[in-house]
């Protein structure tokens, strides 16, 4: 299992509400800073004010100076703004792979590229033992409440509390479904993507652009299977990520993807292109 720094908490235990990252967005682009009295600028009760500069960290749209990234003024501007008010399921999967990949918020990259490997369905205690056998010193009371708010982001359950009503950023891709109990009467969780074949090509290839560790060869095994792979991200079945990525390749004339006598290859012919000019071009021929 690879070693990764583990970072829990800061979201003051409120998962991510689907029009926080616009407020935030718009918060920071008229140059306000965070204070105890944001919340009234921002239209949220104080102690969601520390949850939302929290989420705009773990899902990139601000960087560690606290400036708006690149990608997040392609999404969120209010003139030119590609999806301003998310209303494109294709970049609620953009924000997915933002949300595992950059690991601000450990939960969800040890959920899709560890735990459900070894667990197709697991409980909070099968986390907390994962976590724990990575680094024995955390505290299983903080990593609770991140599980909590992992279900709340990936799965919509009615609630009699107002607050907790609120469906969570990621509940329409169905990626979390509850399937039953364990012995112990934990509730069992399954991740399965049943929305494979919808993603459109280009929010994978730019997914795949934006891993520096990839060169102009990347074999079938490393993307599907690999930490922080999209195999994994997605929780793509074999046979959905190659027909994404020969998809990949029938659109795109300097990218070819090669199955000869069962060696994979994904194969970039000449300079990579832009990963934003990719998105660039699929949201403006929506």
């Amino acid at each position: 299992m690879e070693t990764i720094g583990l970072k829990f908490s800061g979201h003051e235990s409120f998962h991510c509400r689907p029009f926080w990252l616009k407020k935030g967005y718009d918060f920071i682009k008229s140059d306000q800073q965070f204070t105890e009295k944001s919340g009234i600028e921002l239209g949220v009760g104080k102690n969601m004010v520390g949850s939302i500069r929290f989420w705009l960290k773990a899902f990139d749209i601000v960087n560690d100076n606290n400036e708006l990234t690149e990608l997040a003024i392609k999404i969120f501007d209010n003139k030119n703004g590609w999806d301003p008010f998310l209303e494109d399921e294709a970049t609620l999967w953009l924000l997915h792979y933002q949300l595992n990949a950059k690991q601000y918020s450990t939960i969800y990259h040890l959920i899709f590229s560890e735990l459900r490997k070894i667990r197709p369905e697991f409980t909070k205690n099968h986390f907390l033992a994962l976590v724990n056998e990575i680094d024995s010193k955390q505290s299983d009371n903080i990593v609770a409440k991140d599980f909590s708010a992992f279900t709340r982001t990936y799965f919509a359950k009615p609630s009699k509390d107002k607050e907790e009503s609120f469906s969570g950023l990621f509940t329409d891709l169905g990626l979390l479904t509850e399937v039953g109990k364990d012995s112990q009467d934990n509730t069992l969780y399954h991740i399965y993507n049943n929305k494979q074949a919808s993603i459109p090509w280009q929010i994978i290839l730019f997914c795949i652009l934006d891993n520096n560790n990839y060169g102009n060869s990347i074999s079938f095994n490393s993307l599907y299977s690999e930490v922080n792979g999209i195999g994994n991200i997605f929780a793509f079945n074999q046979q959905e990520l190659e027909n994404k990525l020969i998809e990949i390749s029938e659109n795109e004339k300097d990218i070819i993807y090669k199955n000869d006598a069962g060696v994979k290859e994904f194969q970039f012919k000449a300079d990579k292109p832009s990963g934003l000019a990719i998105l660039n071009k699929y949201y403006n021929e929506k």
